[in-house]
């Protein structure tokens, strides 16, 4: 590249604010991906996958959603099980926390604008410790992979016929539950171990810790490396997220029991229930895998499930969605005004003015997104239900993966839309509203402000 091209290049990045590079990196992600999953010599032999299923693969394993066109198991021979792995860890963790670990395993250095990247990325507040973050993230997630993949693939020796296919699914399913990707190689999610509640609870766990957040994950390490002495010194962010992220699998598990409990779960053991209802709890959190057809629930369950998907996972995490934090402060907000208060305090602080602010517009926005979604899918897709498509909307949002099993019989126009919500859902609101706006100038005036009526 000439000096003028890359001058040009680089005028052109200046102009840029951090959240439209962000976009811009995971645009490049999904073209790159997309030519990967279309690579012949990736597929089983006589497989050929069109262009449209091809971007929505990409999108999808980028997102980490896992709604998929075609049968993953059918589809890849082995190694393009490990390349769709690579390109689930960078849409779980990150494309710049990922890019950054490269660039730092070549002994380059991060220069400023590498970190104001970064801090977009993992939604920090500030430039401290960004470097010191990334290395943290990257070797947490690939402890929690590890552990997960050693004790998946010595357990699958009893599934599967050969050791190197139990490695192979042991590995694919550690990955793809950390990172909350939802996809598989089994063919059917995990509606095989659907009483082996042994596979499941370590499914759960993986799907925990990758959706709970990373700042959670690494305060619950200093914890356990006495860096960090008592619950009290963990910060406000952990403290609030935990427990909405507990309530609400709580709260799922609860629901999703007492509306089935005369329908699906009729004739059902209360340990098979129990783990029923926790597992779809767990994994509307992001996780998208399932251990039975989500359609045979009841329609009161199923929009439950679509508000949990909806809800989505923590910030700084794997997931998507509006995220816990979002739905935990326009919560408190709403109880507190109710209560006559002026301010929303939470574990003895008080939540800033500019982040109710932010929760609502998220709210706002996602609502609009989907509710658009909902229109323009029963347009173009009348042959469908209104309950399967919402289910669908709410799935690509949340970067879920849960399906009603509609997904593979979309048309082109329907394929798109869910392309874009998993995209949205992925980089998230504030990413997607900063792609049209530039960078922030303050108001030199103000207007007079006028009192409105509102309710």
């Amino acid at each position: 590249m000439s000096y003028a091209y890359k001058k040009k290049f680089y005028k052109f990045f200046d102009k840029l604010t951090p959240f439209q590079v962000i976009v811009l990196f995971y645009l490049s992600a999904v073209v790159i991906s997309t030519i990967l999953i279309s690579l012949p010599f990736l597929h089983k032999e006589g497989m050929h996958i069109s262009f449209i299923d091809s971007l929505f693969t990409a999108v999808s394993a980028v997102s980490v959603t896992g709604l998929t066109v075609i049968s993953t198991a059918d589809t890849f021979n082995t190694p393009g099980y490990f390349v769709l792995m690579f390109i689930l860890q960078f849409g779980g963790i990150g494309v710049m926390t990922l890019g950054t670990f490269i660039w730092l395993m070549l002994g380059k250095k991060i220069g400023l604008k590498s970190r104001e990247l970064i801090k977009t990325d993992q939604n920090r507040s500030t430039f401290a410790g960004m470097v010191k973050l990334i290395k943290q993230i990257l070797l947490i997630i690939i402890f929690i992979e590890a552990v997960g993949a050693l004790i998946l693939s010595v357990y699958f020796t009893q599934y599967f016929p050969t050791v190197g296919e139990s490695v192979v699914q042991g590995m694919f399913a550690s990955v793809s539950a950390t990172t909350n990707a939802g996809f598989d190689i089994t063919g059917t999610s995990l509606v095989m171990f659907e009483d082996d509640y042994f596979v499941q609870f370590i499914n759960m766990l993986l799907l925990t810790l990758g959706a709970i957040g990373f700042p959670v994950l690494i305060e619950i390490k200093d914890y356990l490396t006495h860096k960090q002495k008592n619950f009290i010194n963990f910060s406000l962010f952990a403290k609030l997220t935990s427990i909405t992220f507990g309530a609400l699998v709580f709260v799922g598990t609860v629901l999703i029991y007492l509306l089935d409990r005369n329908y699906f779960f009729e004739g059902k053991s209360w340990h098979e229930a129990l783990f029923f209802s926790l597992f779809q709890s767990v994994t509307t959190r992001n996780g998208g895998l399932a251990t039975m057809d989500v359609s045979d629930f009841s329609t009161p369950t199923l929009l439950v499930i679509c508000i949990l998907m909806f809800i989505g996972a923590s910030p700084s995490s794997v997931g998507g969605g509006i995220r816990t934090t979002t739905f935990a402060i326009t919560l408190l907000s709403v109880i507190s005004y109710a209560r006559g208060k002026s301010s929303v305090r939470v574990f003895r602080r008080e939540i800033d003015p500019q982040d109710i602010f932010r929760s609502f517009i998220v709210i706002n926005t996602a609502i609009a997104i989907t509710g658009l979604a909902v229109i323009l899918l029963n347009f173009f897709e009348p042959q469908f239900t209104l309950m399967q498509i919402i289910f669908e909307t709410c799935s690509a949002f949340g970067t879920t993966g849960l399906s009603m099993g509609i997904t593979a019989d979309l048309h082109w126009a329907g394929k798109i839309i869910i392309i874009a919500l998993m995209f949205i859902g992925r980089i998230g609101i504030f990413s997607f509203l900063f792609i049209i706006r530039g960078k922030v100038s303050k108001d030199r005036y103000h207007y007079p402000k006028e009192p409105m009526i509102i309710g």
